[in-house]
């Protein structure tokens, strides 16, 4: 049995599994079933998925359905802020989760909220007042709303409950503040499912029936679920057990347990929050009179102004003057460089684009101007956030530090491009809102197909050479051919694509999806592989094409992309500081290899690697890493498009103690 459900589903599964013989021989008993069958069915295997919105199963990064509900939530929140600055009102907003808060905490983090109430850690003694104040902070520093966020289940220290009622009255009584409350209910459990939830739905799919098929008599019954990045297998009840050991925690009154036992992702999630909604007063921030400069590179992706501002406030919270280089390189070398302060930030993170300005420019051509400008504003520290352009830099950078010592200082980048082809991680920054438009785009485009008669549709993505957008995009809305450059094809190829498809076509199937990445190949355009669909599909369907083009990268930054930057970004800054300390003091010169790196995401780590070592992992003709790790999911689409296809099976995930879950691996940070 493959049970998907949340808490409740899998202990009833679990039950009925360790039952399972007892009940066989009672029915053989009462003579419902014979001594064979008995012998022959002996065991049930039992694998569960965790599908809830509220992520609140231990052991598990993400649940399905939980990236769905965020994406609604934040829908409101976007739209609330609207009306909210026009009319310099307090939103109080009351999201789902009745015993876990963690989409309270997660949406407060993408939406830079004033305030959350959280079940797993309620406010200090006074909190009323301290609110009050932090709201009319924010009024004197010019921010015309403030939005506090209210999981249905937050409690005080006492476990009494604060209702969003509650908070309106005493922001209404104490501060006389036009203020709202919006109870959003079931609208989280709404609407179509993200792309993020697609995928991870589907590779958790066949991670279940994967285990199923390994699965003896001896194995206990096992969740499927994410670490970061990679499967993995967990026993189902330690992880139910885990889950109730939160929830006593919580009625005991402890509180840090209760946020401990939930693991290092909500965990870091709370610290960031914290870290980045709360500024301390100036006099009590031990200054390390160091300034470091952020920099966009590239084109625009959504979610990299969210990563600026989580680097601005984190670095001004670890006592730097930051610095803003507008503009790129280009902007560098001209000297568009400004100091950029706490508040300057506010309401950034739901920005699409790049506020600071961003160019493909390298600064090869301009080292001269750069190292005068390090000089002149005294720059002690670099973070680049950027695609491919970004890396190249970097790599400039560093074989210029012979010849300019101004480059001799720390410097790291976070990847940020919608192609995704950035070496040295899995994920990049605006990759998940590309993915969502593409998803979003599909879905309207066979829509717009239903009461015709059969049509296929073919869609050309972006991604340069890389065919992440394409690959994954066909996963999540479901394609029947998904091209790319990493996987040659010929003419055999497309042949048996298209007699395939118009075999499905003459069944009860309707419509089909064909995705090409935009350089897959010179000679098979788009307009080509529409032409042969359309000639080979005479009778049968007909064609329509799409090119999708800059869409992909403009839009508001999805739920995944606002947190992945900020707390990626957050990481990053703490490594400069890091090396800051370490040379205090000192007029200490950086010159070797692993004070120059890219922090990106492999498998459940989070790794600094430093861009030299990157070299060998490149493929710098066509901008993608030699080695793609979704390439593995290839054969998932094509299974799931009717075609005989062999799935690797040598990455499953193998049975882990599951205790080791919440402090392995420092992808639970994000």
């Amino acid at each position: 049995m493959c049970v998907i459900g949340g808490d409740g589903s899998l202990t009833g599964a679990n039950i009925f599994q360790e039952e399972w013989s007892g009940l066989l021989e009672e029915l053989a008993q009462n003579g419902k079933i014979s001594e064979e069958a008995v012998k022959m069915h002996g065991y049930l295997n039992v694998v569960g998925m965790v599908g809830s919105i509220d992520n609140d199963f231990c052991g598990t990064d993400m649940t399905i359905g939980t990236d769905s509900a965020l994406h609604r939530i934040i829908e409101v929140i976007d739209a609330i802020m609207t009306t909210a600055q026009s009319h310099q009102r307090t939103f109080v907003l009351e999201v789902m989760g009745r015993h876990c808060g963690y989409l309270a905490l997660v949406s407060a983090l993408a939406c830079g909220a004033d305030w959350v109430f959280l079940p797993e850690s309620p406010p200090e003694e006074g909190w009323e007042e301290n609110m009050c104040i932090k709201l009319s902070e924010n009024r004197a520093r010019k921010k015309r709303l403030n939005i506090i966020i209210v999981a249905e289940g937050a409690i005080d220290t006492q476990n009494k409950p604060i209702t969003s009622e509650k908070i309106k009255e005493l922001v209404v009584t104490q501060l006389g503040y036009d203020t709202r409350v919006t109870i959003l209910g079931h609208v989280q459990r709404g609407g179509t499912p993200s792309a993020f939830d697609r995928i991870l739905a589907s590779r958790m799919g066949v991670e279940a029936v994967i285990a199923l098929l390994e699965a003896t008599p001896e194995i206990p019954a096992c969740v499927v679920s994410l670490n970061g990045n990679h499967a993995v297998r967990l026993p189902l009840m330690e992880c139910v057990q885990m889950t109730q050991d939160v929830q006593k925690a919580m009625d005991g009154g402890r509180f840090k347990d209760a946020v401990k036992l939930r693991g290092r992702s909500f965990e870091g999630n709370l610290k960031t929050y914290k870290r980045l909604a709360i500024k301390l007063p100036d006099d009590q921030i031990p200054k390390s009179n160091c300034n470091v400069a952020v920099i966009n590179v590239g084109a625009p992706a959504a979610g990299m102004n969210a990563a600026v501002r989580s680097a601005v406030r984190v670095g001004i919270a670890e006592g730097h003057k930051m610095f803003a280089v507008y503009d790129g390189f280009d902007g560098f070398a001209k000297g568009h460089i400004k100091e950029i302060g706490w508040a300057d930030v506010g309401g950034w993170t739901g920005q699409g684009g790049s506020i600071l300005g961003t160019k493909r420019t390298l600064p090869g051509k301009y080292l001269e101007q750069i190292a005068e400008q390090i000089h002149v504003h005294n720059i002690n520290a670099l973070l680049i956030i950027g695609g491919f352009e970004a890396y190249l830099g970097l790599l400039e950078l560093s074989a210029a530090r012979e010849k300019h010592e101004e480059f001799c200082v720390p410097m790291v980048m976070v990847p940020a491009t919608v192609s995704n082809n950035v070496p040295g991680s899995d994920f990049s920054i605006g990759a998940d809102t590309a993915l969502n438009t593409i998803t979003d785009t599909c879905d309207r485009i066979k829509q717009s197909a239903s009461g015709t008669k059969r049509r296929v549709f073919i869609i050309e993505t972006m991604g340069g050479y890389c065919g992440y957008l394409a690959n994954m995009g066909g996963l999540a809305a479901g394609a029947d051919a998904a091209y790319i450059f990493e996987e040659p094809f010929d003419i055999r190829d497309l042949q048996s694509n298209v007699e395939h498809l118009t075999e499905k076509m003459k069944t009860t199937i309707q419509r089909g999806l064909v995705l090409r990445n935009e350089s897959c190949s010179e000679n098979y355009t788009t307009d080509f592989i529409y032409q042969l669909y359309s000639e080979e599909g005479k009778g049968v369907f007909d064609c329509r094409k799409n090119v999708l083009g800059h869409m992909q990268q403009g839009g508001a930054p999805s739920p995944f992309d606002r947190n992945f930057g900020t707390k990626i970004s957050a990481r990053a800054m703490e490594w400069i500081t890091t090396k800051l300390k370490g040379s205090q003091g000192k007029a200490k010169k950086f010159v070797t290899n692993d004070s120059i790196c890219l922090l990106g995401i492999r498998k459940r780590n989070l790794l600094f690697q430093p861009v030299t070592e990157l070299k060998k992992e490149t493929d710098f003709e066509h901008r993608i890493p030699k080695e793609q790790w979704w390439l593995k999911l290839r054969p998932l689409m094509k299974i799931l498009a009717k075609y005989k296809a062999s799935y690797d099976v040598s990455d499953a995930g193998q049975l882990e103690p599951v205790h080791q879950h919440g402090t392995q691996g420092e992808l639970a940070d994000i």
